[in-house]
């Protein structure tokens, strides 16, 4: 098969961890063809969607991972699958790489995770169909319906709904100090919509990473561990991943949402857990792979590819 990878810049790839990379280690060994491309080396012409793109061979070496071969101008319909798995920002640039992949899609193109989906699946905001599962939750750009959130909480968690890796996160406690600073960074002067939060305190245990693989529950999650002070658990923020069977409560979380998400078109997400409450429901480029099977032994990148192959022969 032929695999199409939407992605960052593979020179950026830090390989020990990157679960884009494991994907493509997988999808190798099982004799399958691997290409990459970026958002900027998308175009619509003549109705039909086309990317210059280029095979990738993995190299072993750690460090020069990868040999690009030429620059080749495809339709993306001429791949058996195309994963997006461009990071964040959710920006309008992202958004307009989407459209052209739902146009792709009608010309016959395999898109994982599905673009439309993306687009309806705010990562912060998708918690609220979930109500039961989700710790009070207020999302405004109004100043005093913040502070009134806090008033009757007063100790909350206030971050921006387009972040990744833990950007922007604020706690404000009890004394109230910095929120008006807080808020006016945050909302831009109240020109910009955030989300409030009231305050979990097991996030001292951890901010679980649950995958979902076409409607399987991976069954380790991955807690990512506040380090020195921080309330921010996210890797790219300092957190510690250690590795943890599901909890009855994950359990219940990740099997009530699983064949919902799949049937919209999510081949893998990732949910965030903190204590027994939902937290993000991560559609865009979900990650741990690595880390899950560093330290368990659950090849999550066979999982996936295991889902893919079986998506792309029942087409």
């Amino acid at each position: 098969m032929k695999f199409a990878f939407l992605t960052d810049p593979l020179a950026q790839f830090k390989t020990y961890k990157d679960s884009t990379y494991a994907m493509m280690v997988e999808a190798v060994k099982r004799g399958h063809k691997i290409f990459a491309f970026g958002p900027a080396d998308m175009a619509l012409t003549a109705g039909v969607v086309s990317a210059s793109v280029q095979e990738v061979q993995l190299t072993g070496d750690a460090d020069q991972w990868y040999q690009l071969g030429e620059l080749h101008e495809c339709h993306l319909h001429e791949f058996d699958a195309v994963l997006q798995r461009k990071d964040p920002p959710f920006d309008m640039e992202y958004i307009y790489a989407t459209y052209l992949l739902d146009i792709a899609e009608r010309q016959g193109a395999r898109v994982f995770n599905k673009p439309s989906a993306i687009r309806d699946h705010n990562e912060k905001l998708s918690i609220a169909q979930f109500p039961q599962f989700t710790t009070p939750t207020l999302v405004t750009r109004n100043e005093q319906k913040i502070r009134a959130f806090f008033d009757q909480h007063r100790d909350i968690i206030l971050k921006p709904l387009d972040g990744m890796g833990g950007a922007g996160i604020f706690r404000v406690r009890e004394d109230g100090m910095n929120l008006g600073s807080v808020i006016e960074t945050l909302t831009d002067n109240q020109q910009r919509t955030i989300m409030v939060q009231k305050y979990i305190p097991e996030i001292v245990h951890g901010d679980k990473r649950i995958l979902l693989i076409d409607g399987s529950v991976v069954p380790y999650a991955l807690a990512r561990i506040p380090q020195n002070g921080e309330v921010r658990g996210n890797l790219a923020a300092g957190g510690i991943g250690v590795a943890q069977k599901l909890t009855e409560r994950d359990l219940e979380i990740a099997q009530t949402l699983a064949p919902i998400l799949s049937e919209r078109g999510l081949l893998l997400v990732g949910l965030d857990v903190i204590g027994n409450y939902l937290t993000e429901v991560n559609v865009t480029s979900p990650t741990c792979f690595q880390e899950i099977f560093q330290q368990t032994g659950v090849n999550v990148a066979a999982m996936f590819i295991d889902a893919l192959e079986k998506r792309v022969l029942a087409k």
